[in-house]
């Protein structure tokens, strides 16, 4: 660890008390925040669920006060993801607490520790400019779980004098947490991927797969300018049902799916779908052999695509993991890809 991380910033201190602040000081006040989420954290929720606005998403990294905090209150560090920032509060009903966020550029704590950015250093820095030191008189922070990757807590004891607490894996069990002293169960500290966990993150994936999606729907409008037999609405709904089957049916059905890795698993699906797609459609004719062969190819492979996408989502990886599960299957995605699109244009332009 670089000792720069021990370097040190100046800040303000709290010297008073107003409405809606913890304190005032010389340079910027310790806002108040509610555990209240309002109708327009609900529909900003809803918005960065399907991707709209995700990456601004956030807030300011820093000191803020649950209730009425004092210099023995705990301290909560978190992201300035606002998703996860509106979780943790909303769950702090009738607690006095600090938050300290840190600035991991609008992600999550999870996602945050692997890029790096919640981290030692920043966790250090953020102590120092609060001068938190000034204003608890405890020497513990309470880190996320799943921070726990990215964050020292040697170091930052060395730099700060500040231990770290490691607290559960979810926000809805940090009030058992705090009134146990500390004690997490061995519920607490277990990672779960719930159906319902699985099912509200298809929705950002959907649409970001919809989006792409245009492009395809646009060549395929031009192709049809000059092809024989020009693409239809069959054509079109085989190719919206591997999408789903990559983005919403494999995440909601991955446990249930056999093997392992991601792609494999979006491409048993999208087999399924266009094996079925092909008799529904009526194209298992030799008329349409290569249009058959060409989509056998093409569709399990998009949904193999979109369900390796989902490894970003799911704590059912590891960064070695899906490193790994990319070498080995995006060149066979690639190649069935192209040789599917060969296939299916050489039967459209006969």
């Amino acid at each position: 660890m670089s000792e720069d991380c021990c370097s040190k910033e100046s800040a303000c201190l709290p010297s008073g008390k107003q409405e809606g602040r913890a304190c005032s000081c010389a340079t910027k006040p310790i806002p108040v925040v509610s555990t209240s989420l309002s109708s327009k954290d609900i529909l900003g929720a809803l918005k960065v669920r399907i991707g709209i606005g995700r990456m601004d998403y956030r807030v300011e990294p820093g000191l803020y006060a649950v209730g009425k905090p004092n210099n023995d209150s705990p301290v909560l560090v978190s992201a300035n993801y606002k998703l996860t920032f509106n979780t943790l509060r909303k769950n702090l009903v009738d607690i006095n607490c600090w938050l300290l966020i840190l600035d991991t550029k609008g992600v999550n704590v999870w996602c945050a520790a692997g890029k790096g950015t919640f981290g030692t250093c920043e966790l250090i820095h953020r102590i120092e400019a609060a001068r938190l030191s000034e204003i608890v008189t405890h020497r513990r922070l309470i880190v996320p779980q799943l921070g726990a990757s990215g964050v020292n807590a040697h170091e930052v004891k060395r730099c700060t004098g500040f231990s770290v607490t490691f607290g559960p894996i979810r926000a809805s069990d940090i009030k058992a947490f705090l009134s146990s002293g500390f004690q997490a169960t061995k519920e607490m500290r277990t990672v779960k991927f719930t159906f319902w966990d699985r099912l509200v993150l298809t929705p950002v994936e959907l649409v970001e797969a919809a989006k792409k999606s245009l492009s395809v729907f646009g060549v395929l409008f031009l192709i049809n300018l000059i092809a024989a037999q020009p693409f239809s609405v069959y054509d079109v709904a085989a190719y919206v049902g591997a999408i789903i089957a990559g983005t919403v049916l494999t995440p909601v059905l991955l446990p249930c799916i056999p093997g392992k890795a991601f792609a494999w698993k979006g491409w048993i699906l999208g087999l399924c779908w266009t094996v079925f797609a092909l008799w529904l459609f009526g194209w298992y004719t030799p008329d349409s052999w290569l249009l058959a062969a060409g989509y056998l190819l093409l569709l399990p492979s998009v949904s193999a695509y979109l369900a390796l996408n989902f490894t970003g989502c799911s704590t059912f990886t590891s960064p070695s993991g899906v490193l790994k599960e990319m070498k080995i299957a995006l060149p066979l995605i690639v190649s069935a890809s192209i040789i599917g699109v060969v296939l299916i244009l050489i039967h459209k332009l006969m």
